[in-house]
């Protein structure tokens, strides 16, 4: 999977992204919360180096805070939450990025794989909330695995 201009442009409706530009090898959103004095800026590599490999890159960067997602293997847009999750998955963890038309988002980083498949009344609350944020991506997520096999 590789960023297009066609994801890039249903991932900056779903966020209300006030400006989308292509610079020379990526694709910028620009989020912005007027209420909340926000602003969030989005950048999607399709391919760039990661040290010895190639991969997406998704980075994030607001007024106090840097976020990168090395590796991203997928995306799900959810337009009732109006906010859209960008994944990775490597062997049987899983890592997750959360942008919120709000100009807000969340990291979860290397949970194990089954936990967005568990029973999740059976799970503390800081761990069910990770769990249900990336259950959202388990459509994609099964999409790769079919296609590797």
């Amino acid at each position: 999977m590789n960023f297009t201009k066609v994801d890039v442009e249903k991932i900056a409706r779903v966020l209300s992204a006030e400006k989308i530009t292509f610079e020379k090898d990526h694709f910028r959103l620009k989020v912005t919360n007027r209420d909340e004095k926000r602003i969030l800026v989005l950048e999607m590599y399709p391919e760039i180096v990661l040290g010895k490999t190639r991969g997406m890159l998704v980075v994030v960067y607001t007024g106090n805070s840097h976020l990168q997602l090395h590796n991203c293997t997928g995306y799900v847009v959810s337009e009732e939450l109006a906010e859209v999750t960008f994944v990775a998955e490597n062997a049987n963890q899983l890592s997750g990025l959360v942008v919120e038309k709000g100009a807000s988002c969340s990291l979860y980083a290397s949970l194990n794989r089954e936990l967005i498949s568990s029973d999740f009344t059976q799970l503390g609350v800081e761990v069910m909330l990770s769990g249900v944020a990336l259950s959202l991506a388990e459509e994609v997520l099964d999409k790769g695995k079919d296609k590797s096999s």
